[in-house]
C-alpha cells in the first residue's frame, strides 16, 4: 500500500507542471483569446441589436408619416368634396337666377303681347265699327237706289 501511495504521489508529482501548465493555459486562452473574441461577439451583437432597433424606429416613422399623410390626403379631398359642392351650388344658384330672369322675360314678354294683343283687337274692333257704319250706308244706300229705281 505505501508503494501505492508512493506510486501515486510520484504521479501527483509528475502531474502538478501539467496542472499548473493546464491552469496557465486556461487563463492565457481566457484573456488572449476567449475575452477578445466575447468582446467582438458582443459588439456583434450589439451592432445586430441596434441595426434591428434602427430599423423598428424606422418602421414607425414609416408608419407615423404614412397615417400623417393618409390623414392629408383624406383631408384634401374632404376639402376638394367641399369647393366641389360649393361650386355645384353656385352654378345650381346661377342657373336658377337665370331661369328666374328666363321667366321673368318671359312673363314680362306675355305681357307686352297681351297687351299688344288687347291694343291690336280694340283697333280691330273700332276699325271694325267703323266699316260697318260704312258698310251699313253703303248697303243701305244701294237697297234705297234699288227701290227708287
Amino acid at each position: 500500500m505505501e508503494s501505492t501511495l508512493d506510486a501515486l504521489g510520484g504521479i501527483l508529482l509528475r502531474a502538478v507542471p501539467t496542472f499548473l501548465l493546464v491552469i496557465l493555459l486556461h487563463f492565457y486562452l481566457k484573456f488572449v483569446f476567449f475575452k477578445p473574441m466575447g468582446k467582438v461577439l458582443q459588439e456583434r451583437y450589439e451592432a445586430t441589436e441596434g441595426a434591428r432597433k434602427l430599423a423598428e424606429q424606422s418602421l414607425e416613422r414609416a408608419a407615423a408619416k404614412t397615417a400623417e399623410y393618409e390623414a392629408a390626403m383624406r383631408a384634401a379631398r374632404a376639402e376638394v368634396y367641399q369647393t366641389q359642392e360649393r361650386v355645384h351650388k353656385e352654378l345650381e344658384e346661377r342657373h336658377a337666377a337665370r331661369l328666374a330672369e328666363a321667366r321673368q322675360g318671359a312673363e314680362a314678354a306675355a305681357r307686352e303681347a297681351r297687351a299688344q294683343l288687347a291694343n291690336d283687337v280694340e283697333a280691330v274692333k273700332i276699325s271694325l265699327a267703323r266699316e260697318v257704319e260704312t258698310l251699313s250706308n253703303q248697303i243701305a244706300d244701294s237697297i234705297l237706289r234699288r227701290r227708287a229705281a
